[in-house]
């Protein structure tokens, strides 16, 4: 749960410091499912610290090792993860076909907790393969924050604001996009020293 913790934090140090740990001694105690977690978070900890592509390899592998446990859910939240791996390292067709499975998963399995982060990526994804695909992108961004509101999931929503944000910034829409991001960092108290909500204060200040 630490690694987890530090994980959704992007925190990749101390992500693999506390995984680096479960790998062990899920290893020593025969915990397969942890162990498939371990390798999956493990890739996902290389990738923030730069190296890309052996962390895909060890995600990929994490994810086959969840599979051959049997496990069905946190499916679409490794895919997310790998996903996001993708777009580091700049193969958007791949991240794409990622996303779909996700999503086609989490259809299957009635599992929503991330799914509104798979339509963020997945509309990220599509501008990073063209700026033609904005529309569909935009259509992405706001299925996600429509999930979040839902799920009153405050981290999420900030995340699906701060990627329609940018893209109405980009199309000149300055005030539609502080408008829609300000009351959503404006609700949290605490947290500030995360990357999301750092990212979320330069993107307003960008737009005042």
């Amino acid at each position: 749960m630490a690694a987890e913790f530090h994980q959704f934090r992007h925190e990749g140090a101390l992500t693999q410091m506390r995984v680096d740990a479960l790998m062990a001694l899920s290893t020593e105690q025969g915990f397969s499912v942890e162990r498939a977690e371990a390798m999956y978070l493990q890739g996902w900890a290389l990738v923030r610290q730069g190296q890309v592509e052996e962390g895909i390899a060890q995600m990929c592998q994490g994810t086959a090792a969840w599979r051959a446990t049997g496990a069905i859910i946190g499916q679409p939240h490794q895919r997310a993860l790998l996903a996001e791996a993708y777009r580091t390292a700049g193969q958007i067709e791949e991240g794409l076909r990622v996303v779909s499975k996700a999503l086609d998963g989490a259809l299957r399995t009635q599992e929503q907790w991330y799914t509104a982060e798979l339509y963020r990526l997945k509309g990220e994804l599509l501008l990073a393969q063209s700026w033609g695909y904005h529309a569909e992108a935009e259509t992405c961004f706001h299925q996600a924050l429509d999930i979040t509101r839902r799920q009153h999931a405050k981290s999420l929503e900030l995340r699906a604001a701060m990627s329609l944000g940018r893209l109405w910034q980009q199309q000149g829409k300055r005030d539609e996009a502080r408008e829609l991001l300000a009351p959503i960092y404006g609700w949290f108290t605490e947290g500030f020293d995360t990357d999301d909500l750092q990212e979320a204060k330069t993107l307003l200040e960008a737009l005042a």
